[in-house]
């Protein structure tokens, strides 16, 4: 069966479609990162499970390779199947939301992004740990990863779901739970893409916090130009602070912002702002240089923390224009984290090649505080889901972008193995085991690196071994898929 049969097929059992030759293929097309666009075969817009399960079986009967897409956020592109000729399964229509009082579980439809997810929660008093672009969607998000600045209160995204509405690669509808289809459920858990389609997902929710406090601190003379001396002893001073437990609980959370001139961090802490002064400012200033003003340390309630974080309205309304154009790569750093050396090096090409980037190029760094004193992230271990980083102390994300109608250079994309490769190289040397975070996915990497940098060699296997199970005709597939292991 062919490109044509395929479309007979979906036609027969009345699943709504878009091809190239319509007139709204646009709308339905557009990859949130402009640098990698792609043209399915085919793009099915269900309204029901049953229609999920007819495409997925119409596309297996005529050899062509699924992928859903929730928001379409993938840094990979692989929501629009990370290569021409897939056929996409796009789950806008999947938008409920139903909390349960007894249990605090929400069931979630597989479509709907993070922003209007936590609005529909906040309305029941309920809240979760997610990114804080409120235009990602469920799927790829929670089935993947997931990281926000509760996540070391409450854990991964993924650490939160309970069970999963899945079509599975033979078209079948099953519920995955730890009790229930459990191989499934772990694959799910970290590796979703490649297992199945999640229509709906069962997240154990917490009460959504009353206060919170956002703060915010630039050191101008810890700024690798100023000097790398000092930025990478201020940044060694925090590390040591997120593992000193007299001060940090898993209810801190930060990141590191860095660029030639720039020194940032700027957190969550889930108390007051008078208990952060009392507790935790005092220790994270201590023997810094002096930070710029105005400092912000700023109460809020859990709306406004999450507006702050997402720079805006939490409501993500259609069509859904947001893009970006752009090439990222990451760095999952094991605990107890950076060495002197490796901040060296990673500074020290901040401060110079980070300096002068090739035109048109614009970059960002930011390292994010996964470990640390009382981490629920790292609370977990390799047999709890298939997701890789029990051990980490910091996810590094180095990301180049252009404007929306240039042309990434391939030198912006040496530039950004650079700055990336400043810390891998003095980490290889160190013999330090470090990883990568499929969410900030790099399409560079061939398939068997990728996965080993996602998951570990230990889960990589554990997932093939699964996937010859439960998708032994590799139906849902990109690049850096999962492969069936035999």
């Amino acid at each position: 069966m062919t490109k044509i049969g395929l479309i007979d097929c979906l036609a027969n059992k009345s699943v709504p479609l878009v091809v190239s030759t319509d007139a709204n293929w646009i709308d339905f097309v557009a990859s949130y990162n402009i640098r990698l666009q792609y043209d399915p075969a085919v793009i099915v817009i269900p309204e029901t499970t049953q229609q999920v399960s007819d495409s997925v079986v119409c596309a297996s009967l005529s050899g062509i390779k699924v992928q859903a897409k929730s928001g379409g956020h993938s840094y990979a592109s692989t929501s629009s199947g990370g290569r021409h000729g897939s056929m996409v399964v796009d789950l806008r229509r999947f938008q409920d939301v139903a909390v349960s009082e007894a249990t605090g579980i929400a069931a979630v439809g597989g479509g709907l992004r993070l922003g209007n997810m936590a609005l529909a929660l906040l309305d029941k008093g309920r809240a979760l740990a997610h990114g804080t672009c409120a235009g990602v969607g469920v799927g790829g998000h929670f089935t993947l990863g997931g990281y926000g600045y509760t996540s070391r209160a409450w854990g991964m995204a993924l650490d939160q779901i309970v069970g999963l509405d899945v079509v599975q690669a033979d078209g079948s509808m099953v519920h995955a739970s730890e009790s229930e289809n459990s191989d499934l459920y772990y694959a799910m858990r970290g590796a979703g893409p490649s297992f199945g389609i999640a229509t709906t997902l069962y997240l154990q929710t917490q009460p959504a916090p009353a206060v919170t406090t956002y703060f915010g601190f630039s050191f101008p003379g810890a700024s690798p130009a100023a000097s790398i001396e000092t930025a990478v002893s201020t940044f060694i001073h925090l590390q040591d602070m997120a593992q000193n437990t007299s001060v940090t609980t898993r209810n801190l959370s930060f990141g590191i912002t860095m660029g030639p001139n720039d020194f940032q961090v700027r957190g969550v802490y889930l108390g007051s702002a008078s208990d952060f002064n009392a507790t935790i400012s005092p220790e994270l200033l201590r023997g810094l240089p002096q930070p710029a003003s105005p400092v912000t340390v700023q109460e809020l309630g859990w709306r406004a923390n999450l507006e702050l974080l997402a720079g805006g309205s939490l409501v993500v309304s259609g069509p859904y224009t947001a893009r970006d154009n752009f090439f990222a790569k990451s760095v999952a750093v094991p605990e107890p984290g950076f060495s002197a050396a490796a901040l060296t090096s990673h500074l020290t090409y901040v401060a110079d090649q980070g300096a002068d980037p090739p035109a048109p190029v614009s970059w960002f760094a930011i390292i994010n505080l996964d470990g640390g004193a009382d981490s629920q992230i790292n609370a977990r271990d390799a047999d709890f889901s298939a997701y890789g980083h029990r051990n980490l102390m910091w996810t590094v994300q180095n990301y180049g972008f252009v404007g929306p109608d240039e042309r990434f250079p391939e030198a912006g994309i040496e530039f950004v193995n650079g700055l990336n490769g400043a810390i891998t190289d003095a980490l290889e040397d160190e013999g330090v085991d470090y990883g990568a975070y499929i969410n900030y996915a790099d399409p560079t990497l061939a398939a068997d690196r990728a996965n080993r940098l996602y998951y570990g060699d230990e889960i990589v296997a554990r997932l093939k071994r699964l996937k010859a199970v439960l998708d032994p005709g590799n139906v849902f597939t990109h690049p850096q898929s999962i492969i069936p292991s035999g």
